[in-house]
């Protein structure tokens, strides 16, 4: 059997708002390396040596590589992926959200990190109800 890839239209709300993740993960890659102090502060989790801006670069790299895997998977259509990817991925501002609160940080970081997560899961809500709509229409 061929698998046909889906139409996207402006119902697959999942699928634009895991575009939307992947582009807030390149953003943020982008960001962490023009400014590693000023986002390190941003994250809640500000430098105590200014110059001490290996893990933000690290954390750059690494998101920037999510990002890149996100929009990939978005340019294949692969909604399964997307949909497991995102459920997988609640785990990360979950824990950014208790490592800014234990660091003293503002609430609204910390509370802006639990909003990523709740809304990492809607995504995956969503992809999943996308992904059995796809199925469906399929058969």
């Amino acid at each position: 059997m061929i698998m046909r890839k889906p139409v996207f239209t402006k119902y697959h709300f999942g699928f634009w708002a895991a575009i939307l993740i992947g582009a807030f993960q390149l953003v943020n890659a982008v960001r962490a390396v023009a400014d590693p102090v000023d986002f390190a502060g941003y994250m809640g989790q500000p430098l105590g040596d200014s110059s001490d801006t290996g893990f933000v670069l690290i954390y750059a790299l690494r998101t920037g590589f999510i990002g890149a895997v996100v929009l990939y998977l978005c340019l294949r259509r692969n909604l399964e992926a997307l949909s497991w990817l995102a459920l997988m991925a609640v785990f990360l501002p979950l824990g950014d959200a208790l490592l800014a609160f234990q660091a003293g940080a503002e609430l609204q970081t910390t509370i802006r990190h639990l909003v990523i997560g709740a809304y990492l899961l809607a995504t995956f809500f969503l992809l999943r109800r996308d992904t059995s709509h796809h199925m469906n229409s399929m058969a």
